[in-house]
């Protein structure tokens, strides 16, 4: 008869303990918090349009104010920011150069609405092309840059879908390159807002394209040459980003603007305004929301990029405990004059396992004022925890169950 070995057994428990989670850990049970009504936010003021959004992007990308922002609409030329999305993303890439000239075609020749101008078999550099994109809002200058980096109109358009998705603007659909109404071409202001973000966030190098108050490329007509972002006119702080209109989409402007705050630096806003009445409209009512956003809130700096919130234990991993924060400075909007009563709080898993990658969202950031919710953010792991060897996982499994 065969005898049973002490050290395999020891191993089959142990295994178990490894791949069983500890009993108070299962148990475990959320103890329902005492209600406490939100920390009340400042009152917004009335915005004539029919979609806006203004978040603070030196506050983590924070909305500060919203109407209508998962409401389906037309961008418009707002298109023209996932084009220029995708032309940034090949030129940082090396697969396009701004000295690199592209043939213009009948087709983009033949494009209606704002153009740059540009003729049949031209050869125009890309950097010229982008100005006539951004500046003139040429959807000429759009469907050559098109052609140029997806081979077709057709797989550029796709290319721009399969990017949408990728950044996560799940209610956004393009059916062209330009904005040109199309039944099925639709996006929202949430999806605007984060496509923006992205674009100063991944390609800081190009955003001054979008504060060219007038371009023209020489031999083309003098008339559609000035940008028609009327706040880079009137506002020294607003250094974009685009304009849109269509007789269904109405007046649209993406605005965003960075001034200087004690103790904070730079501080960067952006707005969303769609479907207003005029052009001067669009302009006025988006430095309402701004100077609104500049005035009712103040940022307050909680932690530095990097900063570990707070370090819990990890077990089973190859390091005890792993530090939770984000990648940047932690910032936070709140109203003027409650600075000084902003706490913070933690909540997060227990227990925590290896294996842990850089990055992961991990637990909350709970931001209160006087006691009160307000608002919250993710938290990261600032360091990946590989998993522990096996006597270390198994060491942990036997803690895990005594505890």
């Amino acid at each position: 008869m065969l005898r049973k070995s002490p050290f395999l057994s020891a191993t089959f428990l142990f295994g178990l303990l490894l791949l069983a989670p500890p009993t108070w850990a299962k148990k475990a049970e959320a103890v329902a918090p005492i209600a406490v009504a939100p920390y009340p936010a400042p009152i917004a003021p009335e915005v004539a349009a029919k979609a806006y959004l203004l978040i603070d992007i030196s506050a983590n990308g924070q909305v500060l104010a919203s109407k209508n922002a998962e409401a389906p609409v037309e961008p418009a030329s707002l298109t023209k920011l996932m084009t220029a999305y995708l032309v940034f993303d090949a030129l940082k890439n090396k697969r396009l150069t701004l000295e690199q000239k592209l043939t213009v075609s009948a087709r983009a020749r033949a494009m209606e609405g704002s153009r740059m101008f540009v003729d049949t078999g031209w050869q125009v550099p890309v950097d010229d092309l982008i100005k006539g994109m951004i500046t003139q809002s040429g959807n000429d200058a759009t469907n050559v840059l098109a052609e140029g980096v997806g081979g077709s109109v057709e797989n550029f358009v796709q290319m721009m879908n399969n990017q949408a998705q990728l950044l996560g603007m799940h209610k956004t659909t393009y059916k062209n390159a330009e904005g040109l109404t199309v039944p099925g071409h639709i996006t929202t202001a949430s999806d605007l807002a984060l496509l923006s973000r992205r674009l100063m966030q991944d390609f800081p190098e190009y955003l001054h394209y979008y504060s060219i108050k007038s371009y023209r490329y020489p031999g083309t007509p003098a008339s559609n040459s000035n940008n028609r972002n009327l706040l880079l006119y009137r506002d020294p702080s607003v250094d974009g980003l685009k304009t849109g209109h269509t007789a269904a989409a109405g007046y649209c402007l993406v605005a965003t603007a960075k001034r200087e705050f004690a103790g904070v630096g730079q501080r960067r806003l952006l707005s969303v305004v769609l479907g207003t009445a005029s052009e001067n409209a669009r302009a006025a009512e988006s430095q309402k929301l701004l100077n609104w956003g500049y005035t009712a809130f103040e940022p307050v700096k909680l932690f530095a990029a990097n900063q570990a919130v707070a370090k819990p234990p990890v077990w089973r991993g190859a390091a005890n405990e792993v530090g939770l924060g984000l990648p940047r400075d932690i910032v936070v909007a709140v109203p003027v004059g409650t600075a000084g009563q902003v706490s913070t709080t933690v909540a997060r898993p227990d227990p925590i396992f290896a294996p842990l990658r850089q990055g992961q969202n991990l637990g909350t950031l709970n931001i209160s004022i006087s006691g009160r919710p307000y608002t919250q953010l993710p938290l990261q792991t600032l360091q990946a925890v590989e998993p522990a060897g096996w006597f270390g996982q198994t060491w942990d499994a036997i803690r895990l169950w005594i505890k």
